[in-house]
């Protein structure tokens, strides 16, 4: 592999992530306003990081597209999930969200959110997390040109 092959994959793979949490970060202001966590939001998330994916990160190739999309998907979802759980622990001790993060810890937020996610939202999830794979799958359609 070549090294601007290698740093462009390593560029996407970054990016990914960086949409993946953004998109989670989003999805937990919609959720705070909604008062649930809305796995429902799964759906739109997909959508809109398959097609960044797919146009602006990796456009030249579908697989590696589809695998960036499902994955993007699946971190905003447990990111939302881990969010949604130091905001409970915020909410019952009286603290900030930043210190409810700091004093928590990951191994903890991860096992709250584990233990918070109901079958029903895992399905949303997953159902987000598949439409970002087909989406990101898909070709891109040029525009006709006249």
């Amino acid at each position: 592999m070549r090294l601007r092959s290698l740093a462009g994959t390593i560029f996407a793979l970054f990016c990914a992530a960086m949409l993946g949490l953004a998109a989670g970060a989003v999805w937990m202001l919609a959720a705070v306003s909604l008062g649930q966590v809305a796995a429902w939001l799964a759906l739109p998330a997909g959508w809109l990081l398959a097609t960044a994916m797919r146009h602006w990160v990796y456009p030249g190739h579908r697989l590696g597209a589809a695998t960036l999309a499902a994955a993007a998907t699946l971190l905003a979802a447990i990111y939302v999930s881990v969010l949604i759980a130091a905001a409970r622990i915020a909410g019952s001790m009286g603290i900030g969200l930043v210190e409810a993060l700091r004093t928590a810890g990951v191994g903890m937020l991860l096992e709250l959110a584990r233990l918070g996610l109901s079958r029903g939202a895992a399905l949303w999830f997953f159902a987000g997390i598949v439409l970002a794979a087909i989406l990101g799958a898909r070709p891109l359609q040029r525009p006709a040109q006249d």
